[in-house]
């Protein structure tokens, strides 16, 4: 192991699948649902990485969020329909698959903790065929939202490892301010959905602009803030 970090923890849409396309459609039919009009795409790309009422809700005109809960469940029914389909593609971003095998070692642990609920991380997992590379799954099912630091610690805790031993890797403010939060490193992506300007004052301690990248800029860092 050439870096300091027992556990490597990833956001899932926007860091290791692009799944924009598949979102937006989502999003936009379960406004339909709802009898509201489809928020723009620039507009979900921000919410992305929220759990999945919390990022409704933002999108939601005023006076409208009480309805958050119904359209989620719209959402939810559109995206395992479209899962469904044979033409469904969500594809991982290029050498995704090639940074894991690279870092996937005896004495490390690979995590993620993500807006998705846990059949939905699952399922996407099985499609791509990773769900072996990682040693736990965190989920808005038994976790408060990003960027609250609830997932990181409980997977800290399941994997026994410290604050200065663990890293976040994702491609948004909130990956960052969850990492901080939980006194951990943060190390953004600069291929997802929010700008490498905003990932850096959000605390980010590194920012890759190719997923081949992050095993030498883990390297050249010393651990986390706790």
């Amino acid at each position: 192991m050439d870096h300091a970090f027992r556990l490597i923890v990833f956001d899932f849409d926007g860091t290791l699948v692009d799944s924009q396309a598949m979102i937006g459609r989502c999003m936009s039919q379960a406004f339909a649902e709802a009898g509201l009009s489809s928020p723009e795409l620039a507009s979900v790309r921000r919410i992305v990485g929220l759990s999945l009422e919390i990022a409704i809700e933002r999108l939601l005109p005023e006076g409208e969020g009480s309805r958050a809960a119904e359209i989620a469940g719209h959402y939810r029914k559109a995206f395992f329909a479209l899962r469904s389909d044979p033409a469904f593609h969500e594809p991982l971003f290029p050498r995704a698959r090639e940074t894991l095998d690279r870092l996937a070692a005896a004495e490390v642990h690979l995590a993620i903790a993500t807006g998705k609920n846990l059949r939905g991380l699952r399922a996407s997992l099985d499609r791509h065929g990773l769900s072996n590379y990682f040693s736990c799954l965190q989920t808005p099912d038994t976790s408060p939202s990003k960027p609250h630091p609830g997932m990181l610690y409980r997977a800290m805790e399941e994997l026994d490892c410290t604050a200065s031993e663990t890293v976040v890797i994702g491609d948004t403010t909130y990956d960052m301010e969850m990492a901080r939060n939980a006194g951990v490193t943060g190390v953004g992506v600069g291929w997802g959905y929010h700008e490498v300007a905003e990932l850096t004052a959000a605390g980010a301690a590194s920012v890759i602009r190719e997923f081949t990248d992050l095993p030498l800029a883990l390297a050249g860092l010393s651990g986390g803030r706790g």
